[in-house]
């Protein structure tokens, strides 16, 4: 990844401090998106995948990918 100059830096500050991001909190984010996966499942398992997420700086789907993996390569 190329770095910026001082000049460029200094342009993307303005830029950004003229036009702020908008944010639509109408729709869901990705942290609601994960409450809800974990939320249907038992609390146990909840627990592990977030315990497991934490220690590994993984998000609980990427967890969850991980251990169907495992579960269809043990299966062929």
């Amino acid at each position: 990844m190329a770095h910026m100059t001082e000049e460029e830096a200094n342009a993307l500050d303005e830029e950004m401090t003229r036009n702020t991001p908008k944010v639509d909190f109408s729709k869901p984010d990705i942290f609601l998106k994960q409450r809800e996966l974990l939320s249907i499942l038992k609390p146990s398992a909840a627990d592990y995948i977030l315990t497991r997420a934490l220690a590994t700086h993984k998000t609980p789907v990427q967890i969850i990918s991980e251990l169907v993996d495992e579960r269809v390569a043990a299966v062929v």
